[in-house]
């Protein structure tokens, strides 16, 4: 019971600045407590960045934001070897990237060596340098924002990069009475700054091994295998959905649930989360279009035409 107390805590700390977007708030501790990362895409202005700043505030952790450029190192990110002259010896500088929360802003206005930075960390929760391995967390969780891809000065992310991606979350515009209330109380500049944490670092690794423990049923683990093939065989798609994908939307439905204050899994907490667990890591043929948008439209018409289980 005290779990799901601090669960809903935390879900109210952040609802209360990011106003009207219940759904995201949602998608982002679910993958918060299925232990992923998260891929925040949408317009300029629209709250990522102070989603990932309202968890950060609720819980008793380290928090960092990486401020993603085209002219960015990946020693800016991970650390660097520094020369010690009372030693004699080179010591590792920590980077940003040694933090329990990372805010990784505009991921995509970075070049792709500074992007593949990321991937051992996202992986493995390690950064290794040279030759040595420096260990990250736990937790340990990157929330990266990027721009759509049709915005000026943005690169292509990777399909392996992607891939380390538990969920891409979209936040989209908030509808007139949330906006109206945003105008008159600017959450950002006021309840942001008085958020208090809610848990700490033991509370939420408690909660994650909690999410281990959630029960999902054979018929469950056979509709999410359901949904893989499915995107395996389909013509329209280049890429289907990897082992990796499979294994996330599994712990994803598990989080849910919890999130739900159950320990077990049900079939809505598989169908509500699969898009945003799925689309982002599938290639469409027709890749000279849009191929992440012609990949969501096939994968909604793939996961409609899966048998729900009863």
């Amino acid at each position: 019971m005290q779990q799901i107390e601090k669960l809903a805590a935390l879900r109210r700390n952040v609802e209360s600045v990011l106003l009207g977007k219940s759904d995201a708030v949602r998608q982002v501790l679910v993958a918060l407590l299925g232990r992923g990362h998260v891929l925040l895409e949408d317009v300029p202005g629209v709250g990522k960045t102070i989603l990932s700043r309202a968890i950060a505030r609720s819980i008793d952790c380290t928090f960092s934001r990486i401020q993603l450029t085209p002219d960015l190192l990946p020693s800016d990110i991970l650390g660097v070897s520094v020369y010690d002259s009372a030693s004699g010896e080179f010591a590792f500088k920590r980077g940003p990237i040694f933090a329990h929360l990372v805010l990784v802003d505009e991921i995509n206005r970075t070049t792709p060596r500074t992007q593949s930075a990321l991937l051992e960390a996202m992986n493995e929760s390690q950064v290794t340098a040279d030759g040595q391995t420096h260990l990250l967390g736990p937790p340990f969780m990157v929330l990266a924002t990027q721009n759509p891809y049709d915005f000026e000065g943005t690169y292509f992310l990777p399909e392996n990069q992607l891939d380390r991606f538990m969920l891409r979350v979209r936040i989209g515009y908030p509808d007139r009475p949330a906006e109206r209330e945003i105008l008159l109380t600017r959450p950002a500049l006021t309840k942001l700054k008085r958020l208090k944490a809610v848990m700490g670092i033991e509370d939420l690794i408690s909660l994650q091994d909690a999410v281990d423990g959630v029960r999902m049923d054979e018929s469950i683990t056979e509709y999410v295998l359901s949904i893989a093939e499915a995107t395996r065989d389909r013509e329209e798609l280049a890429i289907g959905l990897s082992p990796r994908g499979s294994l996330a939307l599994a712990q994803a439905a598990r989080a849910s649930a919890m999130l739900d204050g159950r320990d077990y899994v049900v079939p809505d907490d598989v169908k509500r989360l699969a898009t945003a667990v799925c689309a982002h890591r599938l290639v469409a043929q027709a890749v000279a279009g849009n191929g992440l948008t012609g990949a969501e439209t096939a994968f909604a018409r793939i996961l409609k035409s899966v048998p729900v289980p009863q």
